[in-house]
């Protein structure tokens, strides 16, 4: 079921001061999920999988995009609401971003330096909708959150990709596509429209009236089960290990 018609996510549990709830909202558990399975994707189709280095390169997605990018996000427009200060948002971002391309370049060094470049451009650009939000929208977005994880986590394994990595990516990058499908008009119902009457007519006479919520639900009950879905699939792959 969908929540209250107020609150800017299903998953939002922040009251807009500030506390641990706005914190957690600010983190899209799901969505952050979602994409750090995609890293692990990435990494459960490169031969001899190294698990460290894969712990590592999740950590590091983790403080990029559940971290410092949704910090950016949240900084731009203040989509979930929070009440989580402006310079808070800002340093937690920098700090958060800083740190994991710290991270990629301890272990990596030159080899993983363009990776650690075009994420830090992508998390930056995407975000805050920078060259006047060139790069926000929705092929950006496959390419950001998910081609780019399958390919980081495949790389960071052994300093190589495989054939079976870049149809991994094709396929994040599509099912990336579909999450932004859905999501793109969940959100809108939530924190664009106060209200909605659509009338069906099928087929025998029969009349049906549908209101916000009536569209909503399966729209993020969709959402859900992809998530899962997508988390379960990145753990099956290295449980096959």
């Amino acid at each position: 079921m969908s929540g209250p018609p107020g609150r800017p996510a299903f998953y939002a549990v922040g009251r807009g001061t500030g506390g641990p709830g706005d914190w957690v909202t600010l983190l899209h558990p799901p969505y952050t999920l979602w994409h750090l399975s995609y890293v692990v994707m990435g990494a459960a189709v490169m031969p001899h999988l190294v698990p460290w280095r894969l712990a590592g390169t999740v950590v590091a997605f983790f403080l990029a995009v559940g971290i410092g990018a949704h910090a950016l996000d949240e900084l731009k427009g203040r989509p979930l609401g929070t009440g989580i200060g402006t310079t808070v948002l800002a340093v937690t971002a920098g700090i958060a971003i800083a740190a994991a391309m710290v991270m990629g370049l301890v272990d990596g060094g030159l080899r993983l330096l363009p990776f650690v470049v075009a994420g830090g451009l992508l998390v930056c650009g995407y975000n805050l909708e920078l060259l006047g939000g060139l790069i926000h929208n929705d092929v950006w977005f496959g390419l950001s959150w998910g081609a780019f994880p399958v390919l980081v986590g495949a790389y960071a394994q052994h300093w190589t990709l495989s054939w079976a990595a870049l149809v991994t990516a094709v396929a994040a990058f599509f099912l990336s596509m579909g999450q932004r499908a859905l999501s793109t008009p969940a959100r809108t119902l939530r924190r664009r429209v106060s209200g909605v009457s659509v009338r069906i007519t099928f087929s025998d006479g029969r009349e049906r009236q549908f209101g916000r919520t009536d569209l909503l639900a399966p729209i993020e009950r969709a959402l859900r089960f992809f998530v899962w879905a997508t988390g379960a699939v990145a753990l099956a792959m290295v449980l096959a290990r």
